[in-house]
């Protein structure tokens, strides 16, 4: 048996729209991103790009990550532009997978993922959690490993902000977060008990919150996950990261552990019977994508609110390396 390793990394890209004024732009999202996006040029967005893919292109030294998952994009076409660009600087091809969304914002979710190391099935899975307008959907894929053969399922997830009060906003993450649980158990309903599944997202809550481990049912406790018969727990694996010189976003000097990583069952069980499991997680910050003594990240901002041509996102990105077993 031999075991193949699959590095995958989560970035909330923080406003990655299209130009101004673009054609590609629904004529009810123009009207509401004309003021913000005043100034967002072709070249500054070639910017962004470019100082994105310089940090995508340096994960896994310098290798770039075999999955990307990310959030904050306006469209396929900048994604698929950043992909181009990550691809020319470490020669490897890009598959985008997108949905476009009804956000008020018209920032989406989506998943790129190596073309020589993956098939998807051609699905893309969404949900729309409404409340008194539509949150940013649940995205799935679901990826075929091409030495092994076996499935992963990738879950996407940009779950309501807290722009409205913690407190004030936290009903709308519970709602989402309940129904990613039952959105759960439907894929162990069709996928059978031993789904190998990775939930990662940008949360807006911490592994702590009421959101997170009561309403989508997670936990950091092995035993429990293992021994509980009626709940499909997901395992959190951020706890770790909560007392560390990281968080993935930085609040008022807080820093919080917002962006996260959950797997099935299965893949945190480290028996040999299965078919993945966690190797590694991480907090992957660069020195360049960070200041002071918080490490906070730096934002490139736009023309309209604070535009930094050196700068990146406010969110760091979290990466994770999966081991595979190959049974020959």
């Amino acid at each position: 048996m031999a075991n193949e390793t699959h590095h995958i990394l989560w970035w909330n890209l923080e406003n990655l729209f299209d130009i101004q004024n673009s054609p590609s732009r629904p004529d009810w999202l123009q009207s509401r991103l004309n003021q913000e996006l005043a100034g967002w040029t072709e070249e500054i967005l070639e910017r962004k790009i470019e100082n994105l893919a310089s940090v995508i292109a340096e994960y896994d030294q310098g290798n770039g990550p075999d999955i990307l998952g990310v959030c904050e994009i306006e469209n396929k076409q900048v994604l698929t532009l950043l992909m181009e660009e990550v691809g020319k600087r470490i020669s490897r091809q890009y598959k985008v997978m997108h949905h476009d969304t009804k956000d008020n914002r018209g920032i989406d979710i989506a998943i790129a993922y190596d073309v020589d190391r993956y098939d998807d099935d051609g699905l893309i899975f969404t949900l729309e959690v409404m409340k008194r307008n539509a949150t940013r959907d649940l995205f799935q894929i679901n990826l075929t490993t091409k030495l092994g053969g076996n499935k992963l399922i990738l879950i996407g997830n940009h779950w309501p902000a807290r722009s409205a009060g913690q407190y004030e906003s936290e009903p709308y993450r519970m709602m989402v977060g309940e129904t990613l649980s039952y959105w759960i158990d439907r894929i162990f309903e069709e996928q059978g008990r031993n789904a190998s599944i990775v939930a990662m997202g940008d949360f807006n809550d911490e592994p702590f919150n009421r959101s997170i481990t009561d309403y989508l049912m997670t936990s950091n406790n092995r035993t429990k996950i293992q021994n509980a018969r009626s709940i499909n727990y997901l395992y959190n694996l951020m706890f770790p990261f909560l007392d560390g010189a990281y968080g993935t976003y930085v609040f008022n000097s807080n820093l919080m552990i917002i962006d996260q990583f959950m797997v099935s069952r299965n893949v945190m069980s480290k028996s040999t019977a299965t078919a993945f499991d966690v190797d590694k997680v991480f907090v992957f910050a660069l020195d360049r994508m960070v200041r002071g003594a918080y490490h906070t990240p730096i934002r490139f901002g736009r023309p309209s609110a604070g535009l930094n041509l050196e700068g990146f996102s406010d969110h760091l990105p979290i990466g994770m390396i999966l081991k595979e077993r190959i049974r020959n």
